[in-house]
């Protein structure tokens, strides 16, 4: 397993097939981890990040001290010049000569433009909706591909019918139900 990337997630859940052995803070969750595979080395355990239901590859070897250290959050770097108080970061965008002209022609430069493009869909609620739903459906797909009224569950998320989703996996295990739940959170607007 390897160490985590720089967009790593701020909190993540491991289940131990069906239930859930954490949940919380990226350095709480791999010390669980770790300790839960020096227990039983053979045991598996999936981690997901709690906003994109994507895996998250822990590296726990070590320590509990060595597991935490390699996971605790950064401290902030020094700031530089330019704008770092508001975030600001620098990178490189290719783009054909009539989006240049176009972006030129905006008020403000394009650096105005790109950001005001960017918060309108990020902003658009149908966006979230299927953020929510992909986010749930992955994990779903991951953990309860073959429970029983996957597919008719599956199709409820689609639909937003929450009442649906919740009656397809009633006889899921609790902590299958309730992560799904907690991800489609944002699917019912």
């Amino acid at each position: 397993m390897s160490t985590p990337v720089p967009d790593s997630p701020q909190t993540c859940t491991a289940f131990i097939g069906p239930l859930r052995l954490a949940s919380g803070a990226l350095a709480e969750v791999a010390v669980a981890v770790h300790r839960a595979l020096e227990a039983d080395p053979q045991t598996s355990i999936l981690v997901f990040d709690d906003q994109t239901a994507r895996l998250v590859d822990l590296d726990t070897r070590g320590d509990e001290a060595a597991v935490r250290a390699r996971y605790a959050p950064e401290s902030e770097p020094p700031r530089g010049r330019g704008r770092p108080k508001l975030g600001v970061v620098a990178r490189e965008v290719t783009l054909l000569p009539r989006h240049w002209d176009w972006l030129s022609r905006q008020p403000g430069g394009a650096s105005v433009a790109l950001r005001k493009l960017v918060d309108g869909a990020r902003s658009d609620g149908r966006s979230q909706v299927r953020e929510a739903q992909e986010a749930a459906y992955r994990f779903m797909s991951a953990m309860g591909g073959d429970l029983p009224g996957f597919e008719e569950a599956s199709r409820a998320l689609f639909a937003g019918d929450r009442g649906g989703l919740e009656d397809r996996m009633a006889p899921w295990p609790a902590d299958l139900r309730e992560h799904v739940l907690r991800l489609a959170q944002g699917a019912w607007s």
